[in-house]
């Protein structure tokens, strides 16, 4: 070899070493944001299903009010409120649209609408483990929804704001408020 061409060859080499370097870090950056993914939406598809055998249990309380254990009903509503508000929020804060996932770019549209449907979300779940607070033993009449009680939230209903509204009205109540959230979020934010 002459000394001309061995800096060609070296630089030939040593250029096709950094482009498979720059393939297999770029490759690697891939595997681990696609794995990001993957867990973001298996961990948010986990919680969803928390939220929903939560939300199971206290209906089978209100259908069968003499299975009523007001820790397994403040367990039932302490898990919904821990899965609401900001963690819902940072579920979908850097990523909505993923594969296997029902999420929109709704959400990332309107992502304060999104939030105060989270943070309604632990309101009612709150005002649920707090009636169990209040009913350690059977569930009382007073737990459960009067005749002509106003039906709010929807996705066109008002919303409960009030802490103090919130907690005079009935456990009944205040679930399928919290029922009506989870609908409303529904129909705006995911695909079926």
């Amino acid at each position: 070899m002459s000394t001309k061409t061995q800096p060609a060859f070296l630089t030939g080499a040593l250029r096709s070493i950094v482009i498979n370097l720059a393939i297999l870090v770029l490759s690697m950056c891939m595997t681990i944001a696609a794995t990001a993914v993957d867990d973001t939406v298996k961990e948010r598809q986990q919680d969803m299903k928390e939220i929903a055998a939560a939300a199971k249990a206290i209906a089978g309380f209100f259908k069968e009010p003499e299975t009523y254990s007001s820790d397994s009903f403040r367990q039932a509503a302490t898990s919904i409120s821990a899965r609401a508000d900001q963690r819902l929020v940072d579920h979908f804060a850097t990523m909505t649209v993923a594969e296997g996932s029902k999420a929109t770019e709704v959400i990332a549209a309107e992502p304060d609408r999104f939030a105060a449907l989270a943070r309604d979300l632990k309101s009612y779940a709150d005002a649920l483990a707090s009636a169990a607070d209040r009913h350690p033993g059977a569930m009382s009449d007073d737990m459960r929804m009067k005749p002509g009680e106003p039906m709010g939230g929807g996705p066109l209903g008002t919303r409960v704001r009030n802490e103090a509204t919130l907690s005079s009205m009935s456990a009944e109540h205040a679930f399928h408020l919290m029922l009506q959230t989870c609908s409303s979020c529904h129909a705006r934010f995911r695909s079926d």
